[in-house]
């Protein structure tokens, strides 16, 4: 069987890794010059298991109109005269409340928990490095308002079977010694013990040439004009330079800007581009430095280890499928980092980045079968496409090649969207 993968984001080479895996012809198209050059080149580096939730839950619309009142705010909503925009914002509020999150968790959990089950194997079997740890995500509370606020969390986690500490100032200290410094800023914590970090880039470049030893074709540089039909199956991928690429099915994992690519076949999918920053810069003092994922409560910000970088990343922009990275787009990460571990690295030699998270309103990616025989999702992933690479990956090949999954896929389609 011969499987085009559209898409060599960390997404598209798990699924092409797995298809290939158990036997499968794989061809990859990109329109980069390699893998991992979009969202995936320079996320938070969390893999938050303890941490998977939808951003639509109950209370998000309150808060969302004070972080607009913020100086260093986490949300920004650009007025754009777009119905595509306001349409996916109404969707998302109307999951705000307790019954739709909790369905809408359940199924990111699902899958968010299966990636951290099987991403040891692919890592034990592959042997490929990637900066990768395993301490945990501390979520840092400066007030005591948020130490309170997160026992509907912990609840939560404990629900899930997601393991987790609440930890006091001291603590916080003990498993962070850097925050020593900065103690008088901060209450306490809650520790996610199960999950990991790692760099997102450097995990899909080595996994991608693992793929590539298995006789996956990577064809970089295909920008894909269209996707054709005939007789009510895909017939191929017509791309700029190559033609027609033909398989016998295929998969889009193209993040934003799968929407615009399905349209035209009738599948209407509701995922929006949340424009996201990021910040790298060289660690100077190891032991000023994060150890792993501090995630800064107030301000939505994560700072995270990655071996001799700190990655600090964050920031919610709405502003459809904008890359501009302004003079002032990474103040607000550039704040935290130095507000938290101003020894810890230089500042001065911070690489900005941008990218689109793809997000639907509901939370839960988009996987599996469409109304087409031969085509298949795996995107929508929002913030959480490092965390569920893995268990997407496997879960969508599995289900391409005709095997059951080891995860349910109900609710996990483009079908729940009517």
């Amino acid at each position: 069987m011969k499987v085009v993968v559209m898409g060599a984001g960390v997404i598209g080479v798990t699924t092409a890794y797995y298809l290939a895996r158990a036997g499968a012809e794989v061809v990859v198209l990109d329109r980069q010059t390699g893998p991992g050059l979009e969202t995936s080149y320079a996320n938070a580096g969390e893999l938050s298991y303890g941490m998977t939730s939808p951003w639509a839950a109950p209370g998000i619309p309150v808060k969302a109109v004070k972080w607009l009142f913020m100086k260093r705010r986490p949300l920004f909503i650009w007025p754009l005269i777009s119905p595509t925009m306001w349409k996916w914002c109404v969707q998302m509020l109307r999951n705000c409340n307790d019954e739709s999150y909790r369905i809408n968790k359940s199924r990111m959990v699902r899958i968010s928990n299966y990636s951290r089950d099987v991403m040891p194997d692919l890592i034990s079997e592959t042997g490929i490095e990637y900066d990768g740890r395993a301490q945990g995500t501390l979520q840092l509370f400066r007030t005591a308002k948020q130490m309170k606020g997160s026992r509907a969390d912990q609840e939560i986690l404990a629900e899930y079977d997601s393991p987790f500490e609440v930890l006091g100032r001291d603590a916080c200290i003990e498993a962070e010694p850097a925050l020593a410094e900065v103690r008088n800023k901060f209450v306490g914590g809650l520790r996610l013990t199960a999950d990991r970090t790692g760099d997102c880039r450097m995990f899909t470049i080595a996994l991608a040439e693992k793929a590539a030893e298995l006789g996956v074709q990577f064809q970089y540089g295909q920008s894909i004009r269209g996707i054709a039909v005939e007789n009510g199956s895909i017939a191929g991928v017509d791309t700029e330079l190559a033609g027609r690429i033909t398989g016998d099915k295929y998969v889009c994992a193209l993040g934003s800007f799968a929407p615009g690519l399905l349209k035209p076949l009738g599948i209407r999918l509701p995922v929006y581009p949340v424009k996201g920053y990021s910040v790298t810069l060289p660690v100077i003092d190891d032991a000023m430095a994060p150890q792993s994922t501090i995630m800064d409560e107030t301000h939505k910000v994560a700072i995270t280890r990655l071996g001799d970088r700190i990655r600090v990343a964050g920031t919610a922009e709405i502003a459809g499928y904008s890359n501009r990275l302004g003079p002032h787009a990474t103040d607000t990460v550039k704040h935290v980092i130095g507000d938290l571990f101003p020894k810890g690295g230089d500042i001065s030699q911070a690489e900005g980045w941008t990218g689109l998270r793809p997000m639907t309103p509901d939370g839960t990616p988009v996987l599996g079968a469409t109304q087409f025989d031969n085509l298949y999702l795996n995107t929508g992933h929002g913030t959480l496409g490092w965390t569920m690479a893995c268990g997407s990956g496997r879960a969508v090949a599995d289900v391409v090649l005709g095997e059951t999954p080891e995860i349910s896929f109900d609710g996990l389609t483009v079908a729940r969207y009517g």
